[in-house]
């Protein structure tokens, strides 16, 4: 029986052998603890290593754990200037393990979890966060024309499109008032930001535990898990690099909020958009707050969704979603407090 754990390795190898160049055959498989939304697995065989990833089996929401998207998005990034993972083959035939999957090379190097980068030296630390902004800013100057993805998400005002989004769904989910987030969803409407002729791909989910760097330089080996990409405004993935270092730190926020960044040798956040900015040859970011704001908004909508569901009891873990929901609020002033209100 197919499940998230385990993988028919004599399907998946037979499958391979018949439709991957190169590959030969018997394989076995280690799941990866990370990739929960889509699981994740290492294949071992005799013609190399490789990282297979599946959708869960199962009734899924339309638009969920789309992994032929992010077969897509990376196989068309493969000669750009964004580091990603070599696409092999996308299998849309749910009748071999149950989903669909793809299998791509597999790339070692090292996963920091904590963006504070406890585990180097002082002086290792922004080296690796000039990097992350080394990064952002190519995978906002991809030519999304030249790679095949002006498609790949619709057209219109982003921002507008997104707000409007998310506040249905904040709607949907609302389980009681919330002045803070009545007040922050007024402001988003009345203060969008006019077009800037800015349409790029967007990553959706930019953060330091959602890339992989060589063993031993700052350099990003792959960027991972695309299943959030679109085409979209790029300042809300910088912005969401500011949210989550604005969080507490530790395991629950997972942020920098409160450190002594100088003392650490970690960039603050005037630095690190200082920086992207002049990776992109653009001038300083007239009204950041507004894009600091939509992505705590975003967020908070995000989770009052996972504290419906514990409500409801339709969550995997009720305990876990009730402590996310409590967050809710606190995403809400941290919005208002980005933007000056």
């Amino acid at each position: 029986m197919s499940d998230t754990q385990t993988l028919d390795t004599g399907a998946v190898s037979a499958w391979l052998e018949a439709n991957m160049e190169g590959f030969e055959g018997p394989l076995t498989a280690e799941k990866f603890a990370q990739g929960q939304s889509n699981p994740t697995f290492r294949l071992t065989a005799p013609s190399g290593s490789y990282v297979l990833r599946r959708k869960p089996p199962g009734q899924l929401l339309k638009s969920a754990h789309a992994v032929d998207r992010e077969f897509r998005v990376q196989r068309a990034l493969w000669d750009t200037d964004v580091p990603v993972a070599r696409m092999h083959v996308l299998c849309e035939d749910e009748s071999v393990i149950g989903s669909m999957f793809y299998v791509m090379g597999e790339v070692r190097g090292r996963n920091f979890d904590d963006p504070s980068l406890p585990e180097l030296d002082k002086a290792e630390r922004a080296p690796v966060q000039t990097e992350m902004a080394r990064v952002l800013a190519a995978i906002h100057e991809v030519d999304i024309d030249a790679v095949g993805l002006s498609d790949y998400g619709p057209d219109g005002n982003y921002y507008e499109r997104q707000i409007a989004r998310w506040t249905k769904q904040y709607r949907a989910s609302e389980t009681e008032h919330l002045p803070e987030m009545e007040q922050l969803i007024d402001w988003l409407a009345n203060n969008m930001p006019a077009e800037d002729g800015q349409r790029t791909l967007v990553h959706g989910d930019y953060r330091i535990d959602n890339m992989l760097f060589a063993p031993d330089t700052p350099r990003c080996a792959a960027v991972l898990d695309w299943e959030l990409s679109t085409i979209g405004h790029p300042y809300a993935d910088l912005a969401a690099v500011i949210m989550q270092w604005q969080m507490p730190p530790g395991d629950k926020g997972r942020g920098l909020a409160g450190l002594d960044r100088d003392t650490l040798g970690l960039m603050s956040d005037a630095d690190f958009v200082s920086e992207y900015c002049r990776l992109r040859g653009r001038d300083p970011i007239p009204n950041f707050g507004f894009y600091l704001a939509f992505c705590f908004f975003r967020m908070a909508a995000i989770l009052q969704g996972v504290k419906k569901r514990g409500l409801d009891g339709n969550a995997s873990n009720p305990e876990r979603a009730a402590q996310l929901g409590s967050y809710v609020v606190l995403y809400a002033r941290g919005g208002l407090k980005a933007t000056g209100a």
